[in-house]
């Protein structure tokens, strides 16, 4: 039985190596007539000419002072001085209340809640995150004088009010 399998075996394999791939070999032939071989050269490569920068002393073309002009010293910078940071000013102004107002000494002092925590402030006092100074107490609501930077990185003032708890809206 193996012996006939491997007589049928070498038959076969006889059989594909005769020459009746005749119209094999002539339909190769035809295609490789038609297809056109060669790569395209590649263009030519130009010097390049160096340049020295010589404009160290101009304006860095890429400062702000190019965009908008040239940046004006703002006097409403913050004072970044000697000042000890109030407890309010880590705070953001927008999770403060004002919750009430009291007169101490002849000076009205406001009440301020943070979080769970009350704190008393008077005009002069700083809160919130923007340089925020409270500019006058009234019954109703606090103002605040906030120094703020602007589209051109210069400091602007801006006031801001913070209303009574319940008179919001």
């Amino acid at each position: 039985m193996k012996k006939g399998i491997v007589v049928f075996s070498c038959c076969l394999l006889t059989a594909c190596f005769g020459d009746d791939n005749e119209d094999l070999r002539k339909w190769m032939a035809e295609v490789s007539r038609d297809v056109k071989v060669g790569i395209a050269p590649l263009p030519q490569v130009k010097n390049y000419d160096s340049a020295i920068y010589e404009g160290s002393e101009l304006p860095h073309p890429f400062a702000v002072s190019r965009l908008g002009g040239e940046k004006k010293a703002s006097g409403n910078a913050p004072d970044h001085g000697d000042r000890e940071k109030e407890p309010l000013e880590s705070f953001p102004l927008e999770s403060l209340k004002y919750v009430g107002a009291m007169t101490k000494n002849n000076v009205r002092h406001a009440i301020i809640q943070a979080d769970s925590s009350l704190y008393q402030v008077k005009v002069g006092n700083y809160m919130g995150q923007n340089f925020g100074r409270i500019s006058a107490i009234g019954e109703m609501e606090i103002t605040l004088k906030e120094i703020v930077p602007d589209a051109a990185g210069d400091w602007v003032e801006r006031e801001s009010t913070m209303l009574l708890q319940g008179q919001e809206g």
